[in-house]
């Protein structure tokens, strides 16, 4: 049985006045959170406003949960999608967190209210607070407590860490996780956060000039990549595991720092070659993303 896609983009493009977004090609499954990677202005925020059709394309097609419609997204399926925006919604400000509650339960069929209210003694925010007196953390609070009283079968976060403390934060990674927990909820999550997505994560897609450069899980990631420090003639290596290595250093005392890639008995074969293995680590997330945006990364699959 085919897996069920939350959302598909086939060559979606979009002429911007700078910079043309696209082609979009992505397929996220079901069930799974998608963190959405790059550098800023490659792409990510207007890849979700894609979604909401806030923003429509130019060229291309989009399916939510498997069905395309061809002009505006119809009501029900909209009520299935919650998003937390990178900037509060300006025409709540006048609201105290109670009317605003109110206002997206009237929008929301399955609007949880007691779900808000423990959202709310979590995050130690008052129902009768006015929205526009709130610091930018109180306000982030708010909105991903209103986001997760939704129920949404789309969760769509644009760097919903901005403006929270490390305490909050760490609530807020609870919260979502508690979100995930026998729901069929698909996150997909805009961050530039590694700790977020080493939390969060399934998949990982990276963004670059406004492409998806391809999609890989996280745990292939991590795995991906080791940096190796070793002695010998690394110019003799065969080209066979001279094509698995990326990047080669040598210092003043003759040691060779390489990074290479981490097939199966990787260590031995360098010993094979001659080279004697002072010592390894494995990458990163972060060192891995930064050699992913430069191409170097984890091969990349659609």
């Amino acid at each position: 049985m085919q897996e069920l896609m939350a959302v598909q983009m086939n060559d979606v493009v979009k002429q911007g006045r700078n910079k043309p977004i696209g082609p979009l090609n992505l397929d996220i499954p079901v069930g799974y959170v998608v963190a959405l990677v790059g550098p800023n202005g490659s792409g990510k925020s207007t890849l979700l406003q894609f979604i909401l059709q806030t923003l429509h394309p130019d060229e291309g097609s989009i399916r939510w949960f498997g069905q395309s419609y061809k002009n505006t997204l119809p009501l029900e399926i909209r009520q299935q999608i919650s998003y937390v925006a990178e900037g509060p919604l300006l025409e709540e400000s006048h609201m105290t967190v109670q009317e605003a509650a109110y206002f997206r339960g009237h929008w929301y069929p399955a609007w949880d209210q007691q779900r808000f209210e423990e959202l709310l003694a979590i995050f130690s925010l008052q129902s009768q607070a006015k929205l526009n007196k709130m610091s930018k953390g109180e306000r982030r609070k708010f909105e991903i407590a209103a986001a997760l009283a939704v129920r949404p079968r789309l969760l769509l976060l644009d760097e919903p860490s901005s403006g929270l403390d490390p305490f909050a934060w760490t609530q807020m990674m609870d919260e979502i996780r508690t979100c995930l927990e026998g729901e069929d909820v698909t996150v997909i999550i805009s961050t530039h956060i590694v700790d977020e997505i080493k939390r969060l994560a399934d998949y990982v897609v990276l963004i670059h000039e406004g492409k998806v450069k391809g999609m890989v899980e996280k745990d292939a990631m991590l795995s991906q990549w080791v940096e190796v420090w070793a002695r010998g003639q690394v110019q003799l290596m065969s080209p066979d595991v001279r094509s698995d290595v990326i990047e080669i250093q040598e210092d003043e005392s003759g040691m060779h720092r390489f990074i290479v890639q981490n097939t199966p008995n990787i260590l031995a074969k360098l010993a094979e070659e001659g080279l004697e293995v002072v010592r390894s680590r494995a990458l990163e997330l972060e060192e891995t993303l930064g050699l992913w945006i430069k191409e170097q990364g984890p091969e990349l699959t659609h």
